[in-house]
């Protein structure tokens, strides 16, 4: 970074609560009306503190609630950021809190440059007591400017912790310290007006390019004795590919594995733990419905990617026209 002027930040708005306001006739947030005055330049006015972090340029890119944003609108924040990346030392993206987890994971396989690249959200609305938008929009402008959050990969930034993009979930409703990147945890934080990096991304995940349209992937959860019914009536549809989260290290009911094996023989069907921690085995369990077994049949392992980071990861290869070989191979980089 030129330390012989200040540096330059560029904050995209997407939406999310953070920039909502509740409407009068229902008392609830909703991103339309009223709270259209909470864009990006309306986010930065209600902020003077941000003019001392760095010269600011804000532009709207969205405003969706995080719940409504597609595989489609996931690529246009990806491709606002890469571009803003070019003129900026830093990016700082406001998102909605319940979806923040795939846009991130999506950000960082489809942009990968040295210039930080920061997301933050709010868990509660601007006008309601102990509001934390402004807190947390702060503390990402602050890492999104440090030289020191160069070449890290994507981030988050919410209640002063920094985690990795990657590595980030949401794993409570309503609190506002709801995220979290368990087994790891946060690799910094944010005290005051210092950025302070305890830990540093050891590999970057694979790099992805986003074709077009938005492939046909559900995510179906197994538990006890899953049932064959289901996966028939997933056959018969117009999936392009399956996403599994399975108990364990990635295990299903010996009675539906022929099943999924004919499955994976049309689609791509890739299984993850359902666990939160840890990753999909390969070479541990050999019955029926086990890891080896299920590869055998020719399902594809998420490796430490859970359901929903598998299931973006697969929608952005196949809709880049991936086939099964290329999906298998790009999912041994994670």
């Amino acid at each position: 970074m030129n330390v012989s002027r200040r540096p330059r930040l560029i904050i995209l708005s997407t939406g999310g609560t953070i920039a909502m306001t509740a409407q009068a006739a229902s008392g609830g947030a909703a991103p339309e009306g009223a709270a259209l005055r909470l864009g990006a330049a309306a986010l930065v006015a209600a902020l003077p503190q941000l003019q001392d972090v760095a010269d600011i340029f804000a532009r709207d890119v969205l405003a969706k609630p995080s719940a409504s944003l597609t595989l489609p609108d996931l690529a246009e924040i990806a491709k606002a950021a890469a571009e803003a990346a070019t003129s900026a030392d830093g990016v700082l993206i406001t998102h909605g809190t319940d979806t923040l987890e795939e846009t991130a994971f999506a950000l960082s396989v489809l942009v990968q440059v040295d210039v930080p690249i920061v997301l933050t959200a709010a868990m509660r609305r601007p006008d309601q007591p102990g509001a934390d938008g402004a807190a947390n929009l702060l503390a990402a402008a602050r890492v999104a400017v440090s030289g020191s959050a160069r070449k890290k990969g994507v981030l988050v930034v919410i209640d002063d912790e920094i985690h990795a993009g990657p590595l980030i979930r949401k794993t409570h409703s309503f609190r506002t310290h709801a995220f979290s990147s368990l087994p790891f945890g946060p690799i910094g934080y944010v005290a005051e007006d210092r950025v302070r990096f305890a830990l540093s991304p050891a590999v970057a995940p694979p790099l992805l390019t986003f074709g077009a349209g938005a492939p046909i992937v559900p995510i179906l959860e197994a538990g006890p004795g899953f049932e064959r019914e289901s996966l028939k009536a997933l056959g018969a549809g117009a999936i392009e590919g399956l996403v599994l989260s399975l108990p364990g290290a990635g295990h299903v009911a010996a009675a539906a594995a022929a099943d999924l094996g004919l499955l994976a023989e049309r689609i791509p069907v890739v299984f993850a733990s359902r666990t939160g921690a840890g990753e999909t085995l390969r070479a541990s369990y050999g019955y029926a419905g086990g890891e080896i077994d299920l590869i055998a049949r020719g399902l594809i392992p998420a490796q430490s990617l859970d359901a929903r980071k598998a299931r973006i990861a697969l929608q952005i290869l196949l809709s880049g026209g991936a086939r099964q070989p290329d999906v298998r191979a790009m999912f041994q980089s994670f």
